[in-house]
């Protein structure tokens, strides 16, 4: 019985593009988080994808290899657009059980749903109407498995807008065509790990007894892959959200020691935004920054468990002035230790309304528009710098662009 539904949105980034843009249909297009030879893809369409470009192509050799693409800077608020549309036409095939990333999401199927015939026809469903509702661009590729892992695996086997099955009768033979970093949670370092113990192929994977499974990965993962390999319904431990952070790469107009402090500092507001919007306190402030010349640098500081974003923004220019010399060229803050909200520790030291504040900020953008009230100094700063951007594991509200 099929059990699972995984969607991959196409080519994602380029194909809403495309969708907006008519004129780009039918050719070869580069996402790119600005206009510099020096950055990389962040997308390729379906068309560039044929000339070997792909995510993470430098601009200069994805010129080279398509003489003809077009390179379009990122548009993370119209991809957060339709991602919500297409979430509203998945809903009204099939209940969605879980939003994984702004391209991907994956459904439970129950009672009859579960039988071949009515799965097939539900994952019929789900491209036709997000084709009616969204767009003639906007395809997906569809998984169907018995558990959520194989689901994910089979959704990536037939892509573009493709429809795999893996029943439990298929397997373990559907899975030997593969290359074993074709599934989540191998890569490189776990792919030389499993040379080192002399497993070459999928097949050989496969055929691991599970105690020499738990062996190679050292632990439960071992115990859930064999179980996962074998078409079993293994539940996976909740994740705990133990930091959040921003990066940014810096547009070369940007790349001073003062431009990068004021987007620094527009980095950690916003998330000091998503600290409390997730109901947490944290404990530790950390500052990386990447300078020109492939030099990194990074350093962290203690905090009494806060949500105020002057509180933050005290202990940043606390960092920052240790910060070495050089060009910047990307920057980052993350706060980690996080504690929820009803495990925070109520402070002598601290005020209750200054606490009341950040919340009372949050409330009042949310209301009128975002930027309507800000921390003192960033209302200066160009708006272009550190625009709200898609992360892999977080989709983010339509009110933070």
């Amino acid at each position: 019985m099929i059990r699972w539904l995984f969607l991959d949105l196409d080519s994602y980034f380029a194909s809403c593009e495309q969708q907006a843009r008519p004129d780009l249909r039918g050719k070869p297009v580069g996402v790119v988080p600005m206009m510099a030879e020096t950055t990389v893809c962040l997308a390729a369409s379906r068309e560039a994808k044929k000339f070997g470009v792909k995510t993470g192509t430098l601009i200069a050799e994805a010129r080279v290899r398509c003489p003809g693409i077009t390179f379009i800077v990122a548009r993370h608020d119209l991809y957060t657009l339709y991602h919500k549309i297409i979430v509203e036409a998945v809903g009204t095939c099939l209940p969605i059980d879980s939003i994984l990333s702004i391209d991907e999401m994956i459904c439970e199927l129950s009672g009859s749903q579960r039988e071949l015939p009515k799965a097939l026809a539900l994952a019929e469903k789900i491209k036709t109407t997000i084709r009616q509702r969204v767009g003639e661009t906007l395809t997906c590729s569809i998984g169907l498995a018995t558990n959520r892992y194989l689901a994910k695996v089979a959704s990536d086997m037939n892509k573009p807008n493709g429809l795999t099955i893996m029943r439990a009768n298929d397997l373990p033979y559907a899975l030997y065509p593969l290359k074993l970093r074709d599934f989540p949670g191998i890569g490189p370092r776990m792919g030389r790990r499993l040379l080192d113990h002399g497993i070459s192929s999928v097949k050989e994977l496969c055929g691991l007894p599970m105690e020499r499974m738990i062996e190679v990965w050292g632990g439960v993962v071992g115990e859930r892959f064999y179980r996962w390999l074998r078409g079993e319904d293994v539940e996976l431990a909740g994740t705990v959200h133990r930091s959040l952070g921003h990066q940014h790469v810096l547009e070369p107009e940007f790349r001073n020691i003062q431009s990068a402090w004021m987007v620094t500092k527009k980095l950690l507001v916003k998330a000091a935004v998503r600290l409390r919007k997730e109901g947490n306190y944290a404990r530790r402030l950390s500052l990386e920054m990447h300078f020109t010349g492939d030099v990194s640098w990074s350093k962290d500081i203690k905090l009494e468990e806060t949500q105020d974003t002057l509180i933050l923004l005290s202990a940043l220019r606390e960092l920052w002035a240790t910060l070495p010399r050089g060009t910047p060229f990307r920057t980052g803050v993350t706060l980690s230790d996080l504690i929820p909200k009803n495990h925070h520790q109520l402070s002598l030291l601290v005020n209750p309304a200054r606490e009341n504040l950040g919340e009372a900020m949050d409330r009042l953008n949310a209301k009128y528009g975002k930027g309507t009230v800000s921390v003192g100094g960033l209302m200066e700063q160009d708006q272009t710098g550190a625009p709200t951007r898609i992360s892999f594991s977080r989709v983010p509200d339509l009110e933070e662009f």
